[in-house]
């Protein structure tokens, strides 16, 4: 029998022809909007990453919606949360990687002083697809001299390989989708 939290988050992602017909999208917003299924995907991102790893020190949120997940999961963990943003959103001395996208280029930052080296962080978003957004953020992290652990995100889209993309870096999601 599947486990009963992970079918509530299941059946609140909602998979709209967007932004063009024939696109599946997968949309969390009906996840955030329920406060059970938003508790019960907090609740078992944090189970797996208690029983895979020893010491956490960080949650990594990534823009934008990882900024969601991010301090959520954190706080059910007993950690803080450091932010990795579009380049130009971070105030102070910054270090930044550019990372493609399927049309040009985006570029992602973190402070500087975010971390000491040798940190143990987590890096989480709300979807995996290509992978380039989660490895631009283990690059970052591995200029600041931290250890990325895991990364892990809500949904997966499967057929795009992007955990691929993070070997060696483990990944997990709760949902994966081809």
């Amino acid at each position: 029998m599947a486990d009963p939290e992970l079918q509530l988050v299941e059946r609140r992602i909602r998979s709209p022809d967007f932004p063009t017909p024939g696109v599946l999208f997968r949309d969390i917003s009906p996840v955030l909007k329920d406060p059970a299924s938003f508790r019960a995907a907090i609740g078992l991102l944090a189970r797996h990453l208690k029983v895979t790893h020893g010491r956490i020190d960080y949650i990594a949120g990534l823009d934008s919606r990882g900024f969601l997940f991010g301090p959520s999961l954190a706080q059910e963990l007993g950690l803080g949360c450091v932010l990795i943003r579009k380049r130009g959103k971070l105030p102070g001395p910054t270090v930044w990687a550019s990372y493609a996208l399927e049309y040009g280029k985006a570029e992602l930052e973190i402070q500087k002083d975010a971390l000491e080296p040798g940190q143990r962080v987590v890096v989480v978003d709300d979807l995996l697809a290509t992978g380039g957004t989660m490895h631009a953020a283990c690059e970052l992290l591995g200029r600041l001299q931290a250890e990325v652990l895991e990364c892990v995100s809500l949904v997966e889209l499967t057929s795009l390989k992007g955990r691929e993309k993070l070997a060696p870096v483990p990944f997990f999601s709760l949902l994966q989708y081809e």
